[in-house]
């Protein structure tokens, strides 16, 4: 009796055992489903917001090109190479505002050249002081850039026109969403640029080492960081030679 007692007891323990493991089994399952479907739904968000944003900030600029095709009169005459491809818009902190008397301190007032400081040349006119693009007068305004990014920087010079974000953070779905927003577009449109292992220069004139303005310093994907980058304007004659040939 005691005997059938003990083997009794042994089998319920093996069916114990058996039912904890299945648990296991089972929680990990839904844990790592749960992890992938979050992971994913964080991707789609990132990439929708900045596909959003990047439309925003294209269609204010073309609109800009479009309403003042004549630009600013006296860019084109200002022979210094941080100043070209008028009727875009210049880099809002280019020494062109200051020579000419004006300000070249965007509205956040840093020494960045930030998307959201970018003014619209010819409007007004031939006045240095060019509107500002995102400001409550022009009706438009500049977002919050996405969660763990930083604000959109703007670059007009040799090698074309672009602007691009940059993050810092690690998280494996902020690298699937920037690489999926660039996907959308061909290869000399956009770019994922990964600089973890050192800054990464955006253009031949960006490098301070080949002795051009200060206004270069930091367009660059910046030492550790990951960034996303879309062209408006390309000049393939000045693509880094580790680049797509695009003309």
């Amino acid at each position: 009796m005691t005997k059938m007692r003990q083997t009794e007891a042994g089998s319920a323990l093996v069916y114990i055992l058996i039912a904890i493991a299945l648990l296991a089994a089972l929680t990990a399952t839904f844990m790592d489903s749960s992890s992938q479907q979050t992971s994913s739904q964080n991707t789609f968000n990132t990439a929708t917001e900045l596909n959003s944003q990047i439309n925003f900030i294209r269609s204010a600029i073309q609109e800009c090109t479009l309403t003042y095709p004549s630009g600013d009169i006296g860019v084109p005459t200002y022979d210094i190479a941080e100043q070209r491809n008028n009727p875009f818009p210049i880099m809002p902190i280019a020494d062109y505002y200051t020579d000419q008397g004006a300000t070249n301190t965007g509205a956040s007032g840093g020494t960045t050249s930030l998307a959201k400081d970018i003014r619209c040349p010819g409007n007004p006119g031939d006045n240095v002081n060019h509107a500002f693009i995102f400001a409550g007068t022009s009706g438009k305004f500049m977002p919050p850039p996405p969660n763990f990014f930083n604000d959109w920087q703007y670059y007009n010079g040799t090698a074309g026109i672009f602007f691009w974000t940059e993050t810092t953070f690690t998280d494996a779905f902020l690298d699937t969403a920037m690489q999926k927003v660039a996907d959308q577009y061909n290869e000399c449109e956009s770019d994922f640029i990964d600089a973890t292992a050192g800054a990464v220069d955006f253009a031949s004139d960006t490098n301070p080492a080949t002795g051009n303005s200060s206004l270069y310093n930091e367009v660059e994907c910046s030492n550790g960081a990951k960034c996303l980058r879309i062209w408006l304007k390309r000049d393939g004659a000045n693509d880094l030679p580790d680049e797509a040939a695009c003309n």
